[in-house]
């Protein structure tokens, strides 16, 4: 199956790349999560274009991912849980797209969703680390402050 990349896949390409799959791969993972889209000839004409859209909100090259890094590390992040506990468990979890939130709410940088990695279920109050992808050769470890309202 042929398929253009809407975002970088690991181990897979970057957005705008053409590539071949197995079927199962491109239809149960792939497309259904937006990764991806059928390389069809009026969807190839468009790569450029999705490259050019990925290029502008992309971090540009190392140096500017040491830079965002250092802005990463510098910030003090705090998420606010809708709602928890008495023992200080949430009703519900963190999902990298409040960590994505907070950081723009403290002064960073704009960050892509999908460059979060949460490494497990955030589910309690307290701080927390996350991992963040800036570029193939930089991640910043930023730490956040859960906090109920």
């Amino acid at each position: 199956m042929r398929l253009i990349l809407n975002a970088d896949v690991p181990n897979l390409g970057e957005p705008g790349d053409i590539v071949d799959v197995k079927d199962g791969y491109g239809r149960n993972y792939l497309l259904p999560r937006k990764l991806a889209v059928v390389a069809t000839r009026g969807a190839e004409k468009q790569v450029e274009q999705i490259r050019r859209a990925q290029r502008s909100r992309a971090i540009r090259d190392l140096g500017h991912a040491q830079e965002v890094a250092g802005q990463l590390a510098e910030l003090n992040v705090v998420v606010e849980a809708k709602a928890a506990s008495d023992a200080g468990r949430l009703f519900g979890s963190v999902t990298p797209t409040d960590v994505v939130d907070a950081v723009r709410a403290a002064g960073g940088p704009t960050l892509d969703k999908r460059s979060v990695d949460v490494p497990k279920q955030i589910k309690t109050i307290g701080k927390h680390a996350v991992t963040v992808r800036l570029h193939p050769e930089v991640t910043s470890e930023l730490q956040l402050a859960v906090v109920a309202r």
